[in-house]
């Protein structure tokens, strides 16, 4: 089940508006065309309760259950490009964040930490474009070009114009 951000929650994630736990807003920013798996494992399990809160609260529906379809396979799917008003170095920061955890945090620890590390210092486009292409050369020798190719694509999604 894919799960999309409601405009409640893109009220949510707009300039000046903190209603939310970090923990919340980081899952709502990642959760639009998500698989619903995917969220739940976030923040080692956590994630579950996260997800079924900010459904309970109208932050995140799946459109699939109102219309009576079935899901879509989750490859065949693309999120959506975020409008200009939620592109940020913050928000393509967290986004390599949650890549370097699963890409790395599990087969070499060392290297997450490096990154993580990268990633903090990383406070212009310049300095975060540098990290994120030692990143994508990391992931392109541990899952291949296609992968690699896709986390491109959603960092130039993320990085403001």
């Amino acid at each position: 089940m894919l799960l999309l951000r409601t405009d409640k929650a893109r009220l949510e994630l707009s300039p000046g508006v903190r209603t939310l736990s970090l923990r919340e807003r980081s899952l709502l920013l990642l959760a639009d065309g998500r698989p619903l798996k995917d969220l739940q494992a976030m923040y080692n399990g956590i994630g579950a309760q996260i997800v079924e809160q900010l459904m309970r609260q109208g932050y995140l529906a799946n459109p699939g259950a109102a219309a009576g379809q079935a899901d879509a396979p989750a490859a065949s799917i693309d999120a959506p490009a975020p409008s200009n008003a939620l592109r940020s170095l913050a928000g393509a920061r967290m986004y390599l964040f949650d890549i370097c955890e699963r890409m790395f945090a599990r087969r070499n620890a060392d290297l997450a930490r490096h990154f993580h590390e990268a990633l903090r210092g990383a406070r212009d486009r310049d300095s975060m474009l540098d990290v994120s292409e030692a990143l994508l050369d990391e992931i392109t020798l541990l899952a291949g070009p296609e992968r690699a190719a896709a986390v491109r694509k959603r960092m130039d999604q993320l990085l403001p114009a």
